[in-house]
């Protein structure tokens, strides 16, 4: 691989850091600028989001070609790779540039395969940013989780020219501030074409948001919340590609969404290391300062070594699927990697900054929290471990093949 970047991904990398220093960042410092959710303050989010698109630092999973400021077909992941990790530098970062979970990957998965008219409907409107969205899968037990196929029970039931869905969905981000969904679906009981993909608008009857889910947090705007459909009405022409293609959509989205996850969590660690640099250049405990100890160069040493290692793995699989590959293996292994380095570099940050680290006076307690999520999300690391075995089980030493 050519780790080398486009001159034009080197120069919006340049103006997305740039962006963040002059006025994201500078927010990060004061808790007025957070809502309920901590993250930031819609009103002043909605300010940025305008002077980002301005800009031309707007929906860079899109190519250019397609309406975004992404890099062209065959290097759209590569050139996203680059500039999430950018963005994930600032806390605020991502949802500043319309790249942020679950905009992002509802946005890839909408370009792909929706019809030209549900695009105008559908997607549109995401990517300018007028409205937020959120995709319906996961549900409580006995439910589905990481085996949707096996065990969904929401159904769509087919009558006449529409779909009516009834079901219970949960952990569902986004939704409380979403207008957009895409709902997965029970159409049938076939193992392998048993589910569908739908749209639908918050304002269509027959659902409900039953409650927002409390969690550790800090979340996503819209929190994760508990959907109830009773008798919620689509018209076949909102489906999402054929009846019985749910889990293939899926996968297209959660393909890339995974790795778009890695990229912005490494930008996180990078920062936490940031955070904790100057203090360990200026501390001092037993006659020097703290990173002249030993021990701390081999927790930072170890830390850097790590995040480097989770940004080799999260390019390669970015590269691949740039390619024309599924990249199935290689998304798995940056997701499972990826996930283990944002805690490592967070959790390592605070044990530099000792006491500091572990206060509310820098964003690493923020980090934290946030970071445990990423062992669970988008399927858990045991899932993805349990895809790895099953191709080094079938390729053998080809699971390790170049190119």
């Amino acid at each position: 691989m050519d780790f080398s970047l486009s001159p034009e991904t080197e120069d919006t990398c340049r103006r997305i850091g740039a962006f963040l220093d002059a006025r994201v960042i500078p927010l990060e410092s004061d808790r007025a600028n957070y809502d309920e959710g901590e993250n930031i303050r819609l009103d002043l989010l909605a300010k940025l989001r305008a002077e980002a698109r301005a800009q031309g630092l707007w929906c860079l999973q899109v190519p250019k070609e397609e309406g975004g400021n992404g890099a062209p077909k065959g290097k759209t992941v590569v050139n996203m790779a680059a500039c999430y990790e950018a963005a994930g530098r600032s806390i605020f970062g991502p949802v500043c540039f319309n790249i942020a979970a679950p905009d992002d990957g509802n946005i890839y998965l909408l370009n792909k395969v929706a019809t030209p008219a549900q695009k105008e409907r559908w997607l549109k409107p995401i990517m300018r940013g007028d409205v937020r969205s959120a995709i319906v899968m996961t549900e409580p037990h006995p439910g589905s989780g990481s085996d949707p196929a096996g065990m969904m029970k929401t159904t769509a039931t087919k009558k006449g020219d529409t779909w009516v869905i009834h079901g219970r969905k949960w952990f569902i981000t986004g939704a409380g501030v979403a207008d957009h969904f895409i709902l997965l679906a029970r159409t049938s009981d076939d193992p392998r074409r048993g589910l569908s993909t739908f749209l639908f608008h918050r304002d269509q009857p027959g659902w409900e948001i039953e409650r927002r889910v409390p969690i550790m947090g800090p979340e996503e705007h819209g929190g994760h919340c508990e959907l109830v459909f009773d008798g919620l009405e689509i018209k076949d022409s909102e489906r999402l590609m054929e009846v019985g293609e749910g889990m293939k959509a899926v996968q297209i989205r959660l393909g890339v969404a995974r790795l778009t996850h890695c990229m912005r969590w490494l930008g996180m660690a990078k920062r936490a290391l940031d955070i904790a640099r100057p203090y360990i250049e200026q501390r001092e405990a037993f006659g020097q300062t703290l990173i002249q100890h030993e021990s701390v160069q081999w927790l930072l040493g170890e830390a850097a070594m790590a995040i480097e290692t989770g940004r080799m793995l999260t390019m390669h699989a970015a590269w691949r699927i740039d390619q024309g590959h599924r990249a199935q293996k290689e998304v798995a292994m940056a997701k499972v990697a990826v996930a283990d380095v944002l805690h490592k570099a967070v959790d390592t940050a605070i044990q530099l900054c000792g006491a500091k680290g572990y206060s509310k006076d820098t964003l690493l307690e923020w980090m934290y929290r946030y970071a445990r999520q990423a062992r669970i999300l988008d399927g858990a690391s045991e899932v993805h471990k349990m895809l790895m075995a099953r191709a080094y089980m079938v390729e053998g030493n080809d699971f390790w093949a170049w190119g």
